[in-house]
């Protein structure tokens, strides 16, 4: 599957539109985490611990994402966006979210 933040593929012709796809994923950031990250507020650098929930929300949401468009007979997907939201009442729960549009790319 072809997947680019851009409107087109350099040098492949897109046959067809298929629609909109997204993909969430949503994860906790446990207490260990949250001690981490606090302490890392208060001495600065970059927290590992929430760094690695990131990477497997987006790489949970971007995988989502392109299992709907192959659902849809896609064979790229372009224009994804992704979103990265904390929520819940302290912000424990990371949400990821990706989108695009998914493509029937020409053949040669």
């Amino acid at each position: 599957m072809l997947t680019t933040t851009t409107d087109t593929l350099d040098g492949i012709e897109i046959a067809e539109y298929l629609g909109l796809v997204s993909g969430e994923s949503v994860l906790g950031a446990n207490i260990i985490r949250d001690v981490l990250g606090t302490v890392t507020d208060y001495v600065g650098g970059r927290s590992a611990a929430y760094e690695e929930v990131l990477e497997r929300a987006r790489l949970d949401a971007v995988e989502e994402m392109t299992d709907r468009a192959r659902v849809l007979g896609a064979d790229g997907i372009v224009g994804i966006s992704l979103d990265y939201e904390a929520i819940g009442s302290r912000g424990a729960m990371l949400m990821v979210t990706a989108s695009g549009t998914a493509v029937r790319l020409k053949k040669r």
